[in-house]
């Protein structure tokens, strides 16, 4: 049964919400969810008798990301699946209206899980724990006959040094770098954006991870350069740095780290000045500056030069 009057979402995606899960559910409560910038989430509670359970619904409605990826939604289907054999709760698909025949835009319908994104933690060791051993669990699965594969989402043989850093100099010794030669890599499932705003806690304990549109085969050190790129504009230098230890921890020798990773991931986020992400603002952080963004990146980029000249 679908009654939309009351709900953020029209009868004809309600309907097919319903019809997927089971016909003789009804909609309980439907809520936007924030934290995410790409697409319009959805939580959606359906009743079944005096069971209720909640589902998850993604619409793609950026049509710029639409006419570069327009298989988003089977990639996110297709990574679902793979995801599915992650040692950790990961959401299951549903279903997936591939062209908005059923929904007025490309959607994806999969299982709720349980937790709520933490920014400010109260034990910050046992969060960047969790955090470290929840990504290496993502890339033990191979993923060999997985379509979607790694790529950088700026050129590297056209980035510039950005105008707004106070060492441009490191940055352009940096953009050498990265037009280098890339090192050998294992490849390996990788989720393409691990950072905090895509895990969720519960009970002081990583309950699932989730936004899988982006995942593919690729070298575990985007996602490591990744996260600690958010890491370290979200705090500092040294958290991202304490997130990286916690990861070799728990990967031992199965892991070679190299910075290089680090730095491509870098340059991978330089589409204009440093801002404060959307997604952090919504979930309720407070304090950042647009400023202090670029003062964290310049720091960080330092940090990895640091680290690359050591290795050297």
């Amino acid at each position: 049964m679908v009654n939309s009057s009351k709900f953020d979402l029209s009868d004809e995606v309600l309907a097919w919400i319903v019809t997927s899960v089971d016909p003789g559910a009804s909609v309980e409560s439907v809520r936007r969810l924030v934290g995410g910038i790409s697409s319009i989430v959805h939580s959606v509670s359906l009743r079944f008798g005096d069971d209720v359970k909640g589902y998850v619904v993604r619409q793609f409605n950026d049509s710029e990301w639409l006419s570069r990826e327009p298989d988003l939604v089977l990639h996110e289907g297709g990574s679902l699946s793979i995801a599915s054999k992650v040692n950790l709760p990961t959401p299951e698909l549903i279903a997936y209206d591939k062209t908005g025949e059923y929904c007025g835009m490309p959607t994806v319908l999969m299982t709720q899980l349980k937790g709520s994104v933490i920014l400010s933690p109260i034990d910050m060791a046992n969060w960047l724990n969790g955090l470290a051993e929840s990504l290496l669990r993502i890339h033990e699965v191979e993923a060999n006959d997985f379509p979607w594969s790694y790529y950088t989402y700026n050129n590297m043989t056209t980035i510039e040094t950005p105008a707004w850093s106070s060492v441009p100099q490191l940055w352009s010794k940096a953009i050498d770098i990265v037009r280098g030669a890339k090192p050998e890599a294992n490849l390996c499932f990788i989720h393409r954006d691990y950072h905090p705003t895509n895990v969720l806690w519960f009970e002081d304990k990583v309950s699932g991870v989730v936004d899988w549109v982006n995942a593919c085969r690729g070298p575990a050190g985007i996602d490591l350069g990744h996260c600690r790129w958010n890491l370290a504009l979200l705090f500092n230098v040294i958290t991202a740095d304490q997130f990286l230890s916690a990861y070799h921890n728990h990967a031992g020798t199965t892991f070679h780290y190299d910075p290089y990773w680090d730095l491509l991931s870098l340059m991978d986020t330089l589409f204009g000045p440093p801002n404060v992400y959307p997604g952090w603002t919504a979930l309720g952080v407070t304090g950042l500056t647009a400023d202090l963004m670029r003062e964290r990146v310049d720091a960080y980029l330092i940090s990895i030069l640091e680290r690359i000249n050591h290795v050297q």
